[in-house]
């Protein structure tokens, strides 16, 4: 009786004096998010930081790119800018989840991923809509956009990676066996050759060549016969001097890949447009005109300096010290790709980080050393920077990807 009596006298002040539950559950997430062993921790932050200053850079340039044009249309001049926004937003959205699921368990889902690819490249064959000689986009509802060959390259990483890096270690015994085989080899040809068919018929050259840049650099990490890896370079380039020699492209698409070594570049077409894109980095000098005052990006001089001309935008605007400083934070993004690579517990992820470094660097500098004059036009987006929802989101699930192989991987040497 008395022992009741004390609980109920005791109860209410018990209860005020107590936690709320819920005001519980908050604290018990917090300590875990700043815990030591915090998966929130463990992410690379220096990756992720570099990545969410890319784009929004991007977002900035892409607005100073299009407003003077919007405006005069009578359009929001904004427009673009909330779109590249709204595109950050649903982008790390996807790299949270390509950070959550286990990479090794996404290894049993990368034939659904990999097949799932090519239903989008062949649905924008019979749905798609043609914008600027390709046919690689099937829009959507509200002015929006998607492009199925974006995605494809997230997919040939992680297929490749299964099929290399399977033969990389034992499931059970986990001891490491020999490098990929002849058969292998064969294996991830296939598994490229196939996606590279489907974006020739649209035709998207550019993708192509990254498809094949990156397949050769994971061959060549996963430790595939040399002759494999030789053989393949000088196939490449038999079969694209055979392209131009035998003109198997159309008359734009050979003007893209020849312009940049024309003597009169400047007057055609594609050379023009490169023509213009070095005017605008010249004229931004040392410190730049300053946002929204580049002549030639208000004047509207350069086409597409939203997407495949935005380091022209930086380069006038921002000057060379910004346009510098945007290729120091790519290079950050590259190194810290790197770094997850080699603290890798397994070659899964070891070549999933290969591919995604292959995949950046050769558009990075395919698109920079395009508005330089020393690299052919061929449409491929500056990573984080150029406009482009499919852009965007293949490189956040890219990066959600890197950050995944690192939450799972031993510490890594050489972390900041």
């Amino acid at each position: 009786m008395g022992g009741g009596v004390v609980n109920q006298e005791a109860g209410p002040t018990a209860l005020r004096s107590s936690p709320v539950p819920v005001r519980g559950r908050i604290g018990q997430l917090r300590d875990r998010a700043s815990g030591r062993h915090s998966p929130l921790r463990r992410l690379d932050w220096t990756l992720q930081l570099c990545v969410i200053g890319l784009s929004v850079v991007g977002a900035l340039l892409v607005w100073s790119a299009t407003r003077q044009r919007l405006g005069e249309a009578g359009a929001d001049p904004q427009t673009f800018l909330k779109r590249h926004l709204l595109n950050l937003a649903i982008g790390l959205v996807l790299g949270a989840i390509a950070t959550v699921v286990d990479y090794r368990v996404l290894r049993a889902y990368a034939p659904f991923v990999y097949l799932g690819s090519l239903v989008g490249l062949v649905a924008v064959l019979l749905f798609g809509s043609t914008i600027n000689g390709a046919h690689s986009w099937i829009v959507l509802p509200a002015g929006f956009q998607l492009q199925p060959s974006e995605f494809a390259k997230v997919a040939l990483v992680v297929g490749a990676a299964m099929l290399l890096g399977e033969q990389h270690e034992d499931r059970q015994t986990g001891i490491r066996r020999s490098a990929p085989g002849h058969g292998d080899v064969l294996l991830v040809l296939g598994l490229t050759v196939v996606p590279i068919a489907l974006i020739m018929l649209q035709p998207d050259f550019g993708t192509v060549m990254v498809l094949v840049f990156t397949t050769l650099g994971m061959l060549a990490v996963s430790g595939a016969p040399r002759r494999w890896v030789l053989g393949l370079i000088l196939c490449g380039v038999l079969f694209g001097s055979a392209i131009l020699q035998f003109h198997l492209l159309q008359p734009y698409q050979e003007a893209r890949l020849t312009s940049f070594v024309s003597e009169n570049k400047a007057s055609s077409g594609t050379g023009y447009n490169v023509a213009q894109a070095m005017i605008a980095i010249a004229n931004g000098g040392v410190t730049g005109r300053g946002l929204l005052h580049g002549q030639q990006t208000q004047g509207q001089f350069v086409p597409e300096q939203q997407t495949d001309f935005v380091f022209s935008v930086a380069g006038e605007e921002l000057g060379y010290l910004g346009a510098g400083g945007i290729i120091v934070l790519l290079g950050v993004v590259l190194w810290r790709a790197l770094s997850i690579g080699f603290a890798s517990q397994d070659s899964f992820g070891a070549l999933i980080a290969t591919g995604v470094v292959c995949w950046f660097t050769f558009q990075s500098f395919v698109n920079v050393g395009m508005c330089l004059g020393i690299m052919p036009v061929t449409g491929l987006p500056l990573p984080f920077l150029s406009y482009g929802g499919s852009s965007m989101f293949a490189n956040m699930i890219a990066v959600g990807l890197l950050q995944n192989v690192r939450l799972r991987s031993r510490s890594d040497p050489y972390a900041l």
